[in-house]
């Protein structure tokens, strides 16, 4: 294959991230710390889940019990079976896209095909265009996950881009030595433009954009694709 867009999942293609800062935002405070709406988002922005409840437990003064996660999951997922919604124009974007494309996300499996599933985005995404963190054990902004799914589709990393919204996302993008596209719905770039000078992030504010991003991109890559 001569190319390859690599989306996240949470942020990206469903508006996932506010609903599971809310649920946070309203748990955390069950155990006494407290965060603003914006705050709440930042703190749990493409993140590892294990990474922010350990800081969570910090701030607290107490380790949080093992049941926790799974009430926080739990939570997540009534919170999407009521709310959730695709990021508005996705689903244009994705209808008029020809492949390669695929999804590469720091959740569980099992999530990302509730989240798609649920928005009517799962048919854009077979098996073989899904990639999780578990399963490859690397967490962004780790590049690991990107570089895992660039191999399983034969394309080179500089024959990639990446579609993000958080900062670990934009960053393993980056690392990964791939274009980084950034969506940034409020109009604030996900890391600064010094992070990656020769990997430079384009910023985005709507997903109607998009679509002549990626033609643009297309058109600067070699005719003859590098050797991999």
């Amino acid at each position: 294959m001569s190319h390859l867009v690599i989306f996240d999942c949470d942020g990206v293609l469903v508006d996932s991230e506010t609903l599971s800062a809310q649920v946070m935002r309203t748990m955390a405070r069950e155990y006494g710390a407290s965060f603003t709406g914006d705050s709440a988002l930042a703190f749990i922005q493409g993140r590892k889940v294990a990474e922010w409840t350990a800081e969570l437990g910090a701030m607290v003064g107490r380790e949080l019990p093992e049941g926790f996660v799974p009430e926080f999951r739990k939570r997540c997922t009534d919170a999407f079976d009521r709310d959730l919604v695709a990021i508005d124009g996705i689903e244009d974007v994705l209808t008029a896209m020809d492949p390669p494309f695929c999804c590469a996300s720091s959740a569980p499996m099992q999530k990302i095909r509730h989240v798609l599933g649920h928005t009517g985005l799962l048919r854009f995404f077979p098996e073989d265009r899904l990639y999780s963190a578990y399963e490859v054990k690397v967490w962004k902004p780790d590049p690991g996950l990107f570089l895992h799914a660039a191999a399983r589709h034969g394309v080179a990393p500089e024959r990639c881009a990446v579609v993000e919204d958080s900062a670990p996302g934009v960053r393993a993008g980056i690392r990964a030595g791939m274009t980084v596209f950034a969506y940034a719905p409020d109009g604030a770039p996900a890391v600064d433009e010094a992070e990656g000078p020769a990997n430079p992030v384009t910023s985005f504010t709507s997903m109607r954009e998009l679509p002549a991003l990626l033609r643009r991109w297309r058109s600067t890559l070699p005719t003859t694709p590098v050797p991999h």
